[in-house]
């Protein structure tokens, strides 16, 4: 299942990599929370890699293994393969990166790493004639240092689209460079609606690319931003009051067989067909039992709250951005080709790949079940009091990390998408996380009652 390139096209890309200066390499993976991880070797090494893996000892990474059973190598995927553009080759240590799977001695993909999982629902999709096309619109925070410690002060005052009051037009651009050096096409960059928040969207592909996209993405902005004396942060709700960053994942099937979008059916209203419908269904049934992944942090839920353009509500429509799933109208001149579904509940914190294979395998057990799509909702949910909320019959997602984890233990179909490795060990970290923060006392507890009672 690894998609490392031929040992003829590796040779070749290393010595051009070795003309150009390159003596590092960087073997990246990430752990289950979605920290990215590296070993770094000589570049006349990387052959010896490709061919025969690289060892390393995987039981002090979060969810790998225990000691006792720590050997594990990795096999580069060359496809992946570029320099770091701010450690170039034309300097004294030119690095490169390449993203790696994670094998166990006997040479089984290892269960634990999120990249395998998330290949594991691309499968699954391909089996039933379908590839997973995907496009998440990353949101991040940039912040000031102030005596070299990071505060959570915004950078600028500007909102969204601002240009006059924009601080960061060169720091985005300096990103978007560095983005592009990874060979990810970037489609816009914009200023976000809080202060100090930014978005940079980039090309929509199939879902295990995109993922490695967004894992590059995340470890390139914080080291850009870092050479502007600044902090990138993927923290959902950084600051109270404003928005939070969200990281809304565009979705649609392409069918192999017939070669088009399997998501596009002209004859209906919203552009969707039968098997978009029953995709969509599957992502609402289960969005309690995901959140606690596509959601992950205690702070996660500080910004699915109502009133902040983050959705609460498990329904679904077009210009309802109150709502969990939204349809995106086609651009003028565009086929209906480009017709998907954007869920709107993941935040950035997450990992992509767990975040990525979950919303597949929701989806397709609503696609093989043939489940059924309600109505869509067009009228703001926030504006509704609880009673005509009530009455629709309509759901809302868990409101804290603690719920969310329960609800997570409770859906078999995520669980398994997981598989067991990766939600024992994903659900032991959260619950020591959710633990440690309910028994804290905070600021606002002080302020509020201790001269009261």
């Amino acid at each position: 299942m690894t998609a490392v390139m031929s040992a003829p096209d590796a040779r070749e890309q290393i010595e051009l990599a070795k003309a150009n200066g390159i003596r590092f390499v960087q073997l990246q993976f990430t752990d289950i929370i979605g920290h990215v991880k590296a070993v770094t070797i000589p570049i006349h090494q990387l052959e010896s890699s490709v061919k025969h893996g690289t060892w390393f000892d995987g039981s002090s990474i979060e969810g790998f293994t225990r000691i006792a059973e720590s050997d594990q190598y990795l096999m580069p995927d060359m496809s992946t393969f570029n320099e770091i553009p701010w450690q170039p080759g034309s300097g004294a240590r030119g690095t490169a990166r390449v993203i790696c799977d994670v094998f166990t001695p006997r040479g089984e993909p290892f269960a634990g790493d999120p990249r395998f999982v998330l290949r594991r629902q691309v499968e699954r999709a391909r089996k039933l004639g379908y590839v997973v096309n995907t496009g998440p619109e990353l949101e991040f925070f940039l912040l000031r240092r102030v005596d070299g410690e990071i505060q959570p002060l915004p950078h600028d005052k500007a909102g969204y689209f601002d240009f006059s009051t924009d601080l960061a037009q060169e720091v985005r651009q300096d990103m978007v460079d560095a983005l592009e050096a990874f060979g990810i096409r970037v489609e816009a960059a914009h200023h976000e609606v809080a202060e100090g928040q930014h978005e940079i969207d980039f090309e929509y592909s199939d879902a295990l690319r995109t993922a490695d996209n967004a894992i590059t993405f995340k470890f390139a902005l914080k080291a850009i931003a870092q050479e502007h004396g600044l902090y990138a942060t993927f923290m959902p709700k950084p600051i109270y009051g404003i928005n939070g960053s969200g990281m809304h994942t565009h979705i649609s099937l392409y069918s192999v067989a017939e070669g088009r979008n399997a998501f596009a059916d002209a004859s209906n209203p919203y552009g969707l067909s039968d098997v978009a419908r029953s995709y969509m269904a599957g992502v609402l049934a289960h969005a309690r039992g995901m959140s606690a992944v596509l959601a992950p942090l205690v702070n996660s839920y500080k910004r699915l709250v109502p009133g902040y353009e983050a959705p609460t509500y498990l329904t679904w429509g077009r210009t309802n951005r109150s709502a969990l799933i939204r349809v995106p109208m086609v651009s003028p001149g565009k086929s209906i080709e480009g017709t998907r579904c954007e869920v709107r509940c993941p935040d950035p914190s997450s990992n992509t790949y767990l975040a990525f294979a979950v919303l597949i395998a929701a989806g397709l057990d609503g696609v093989e079940r043939g489940l059924q799509l309600g109505e869509p909702v067009e009228e703001s949910l926030f504006e509704m009091d609880a009673a005509r909320i009530a009455e629709k019959g309509i759901r809302e997602l868990p409101g804290t990390l603690g719920e969310a984890i329960e609800e997570l233990e409770r859906d078999e179909v995520i669980r398994e998408a997981l598989g067991d490795h990766v939600f024992n060990h994903f659900v032991e970290a959260k619950r020591a996380e959710w633990d440690e923060y309910r028994t804290q006392v905070s600021q606002w507890e002080i302020d509020h009652y201790l001269e009261s009672f």
